[in-house]
């Protein structure tokens, strides 16, 4: 019987990982690489998400009309992404474009010719992407959310990096970053689907022993999120906020308590938050928080968009929300709702290849392992109400709160004085 999980690494450290979903008449492939925005000097900000866009702009024996045509005749879905420590390139098909597929993914990642007419007229596209983004305040709040936590610390940089850098980019500095950077031994290759691993050492293996291992990737460098009140003027309907502080890492012991803890203060639509704020009071239409981890590091975040007029008490009934779950231990019955609502999002994504070839990825990386979904569910079920309230008294301070506004809001001060609670 053929393992749903295998897993082989080549001799120069790519890591190729299938699972078979025997039933499923799609198949879903990733290249993913760990590196991203953090890992980025500041005259280098907003280079993997620039390489990201070039990779499908031609290689030695496409050029990017027939990557396009290609990729579009297989009648499935392409992309790519790139986040603050991963760069992924994915497609998804029916089984039988298989192979056509792996051949795509692997030529535009190995053969990428950087052509210096593709760079400039892809800067202007990246430059309008920068702009979309600023001219949409839910999108954008999180951005300077970034910035004002995270500092001077790549956290803080926009993964599409800045307009001055943009410009300033030319086929040998990307070249230079591609090969430095992109290392087969921070690479994996994830592919799930009615597949078999052999098949798919056979057709993707080869091409990619090619690469040669590299050497001396930089360090990450660790930030806390830092606190204060940020203002940003903006003539705008509504006023944006952002309350934000300490959380953590992805691969944290706690990390099953701590989404959960998300999941109860904004992570639906039967949440703190959302009830407090939209259903009792009608002071937004969208509010919700959020999660930030990353490998050394994290941030619980919330975000609500209201009238100017009610934009103090909104943070108000946020701050006092978050403050309250660590006074008093969650009721029992509230927790065991929030351990179904993660359950059943994870078992519901499950069925998905997409889903499948991205978790198996991110054990991968983070943990160099697949992790089963019965050991995940057995995590989620044995949080406990202390787990809750332990955890939230030592990630709630509101002497380390962070909040940022964005909208028609004169001044900070009676912004400030929500945290003298």
């Amino acid at each position: 019987m053929t393992q749903p999980e295998n897993k082989t690494t080549l001799d120069n450290g790519i890591r190729i990982l299938t699972n078979n979903m025997p039933h499923s008449r799609s198949v879903s492939m990733g290249v993913l690489v760990n590196v991203g925005a953090r890992d980025e000097l500041l005259t280098e900000s907003g280079l993997s998400h620039f390489i990201e866009h070039m990779l499908f702009k031609g290689t030695n024996k496409r050029s990017a009309f027939q990557i396009a045509k290609e990729f579009d005749a297989l009648g499935g879905n392409t992309n790519a992404f790139t986040s603050m420590e991963t760069t992924c390139y994915h497609a998804k098909v029916i089984t039988s474009h298989t192979e056509t597929m792996a051949d795509l993914l692997s030529d535009i990642f190995l053969n990428s010719a950087f052509d210096p007419e593709e760079v400039e007229k892809e800067k202007p596209v990246i430059i309008q992407e920068i702009g979309m983004v600023e001219e949409n305040p839910e999108d954008y709040i999180h951005v300077l959310t970034g910035q004002c936590c995270w500092g001077d610390n790549p956290l803080g940089s926009s993964v599409l990096g800045t307009r001055e850098n943009i410009l300033g980019f030319d086929t040998d500095k990307i070249k230079d970053y591609f090969i430095h950077r992109y290392q087969p031994q921070r690479t994996v290759i994830s592919i799930a689907g009615n597949i078999e691993h052999n098949h798919i050492l056979d057709i993707v293996g080869p091409a990619f022993e090619s690469l040669e291992r590299g050497s001396g990737f930089p360090n990450r460098i660790t930030s806390e999120v830092k606190p204060g009140v940020n203002v940003y003027e903006k003539d705008l309907e509504q006023v944006h906020i952002c309350v934000s502080m300490k959380g953590l890492p992805l691969t944290d012991q706690k990390r099953y308590a701590f989404s959960l803890l998300n999941t109860l203060i904004g992570g639906n639509m039967s949440s703190r938050l959302f009830q407090e704020i939209r259903e009792r009071r009608g002071l937004a239409y969208s509010v919700y928080s959020f999660i930030s981890s990353y490998v050394d590091t994290g941030m619980l975040g919330a975000y609500v968009a209201v009238d100017p007029s009610n934009a103090v008490e909104a943070a108000d009934v946020i701050i006092r929300e978050i403050s309250r779950i660590k006074e008093h231990a969650v009721d029992s019955g509230e927790l065991k709702d929030a351990i179904e609502y993660s359950k059943g999002c994870l078992l519901l994504a499950s069925e998905s290849t997409d889903n499948q070839m991205f978790r198996q990825a991110q054990n991968e990386i983070h943990f160099g392992r697949f992790v089963p979904l019965d050991e995940v569910i057995s995590d989620i079920e044995s949080v406990k109400e202390e787990d809750i309230l332990n955890l939230a008294r030592n990630l709630f301070d509101p002497d380390n709160l962070a909040i940022t506004i964005l909208g028609p809001v004169s001044g900070e001060k009676q912004f400030k004085n929500l945290l003298a609670i």
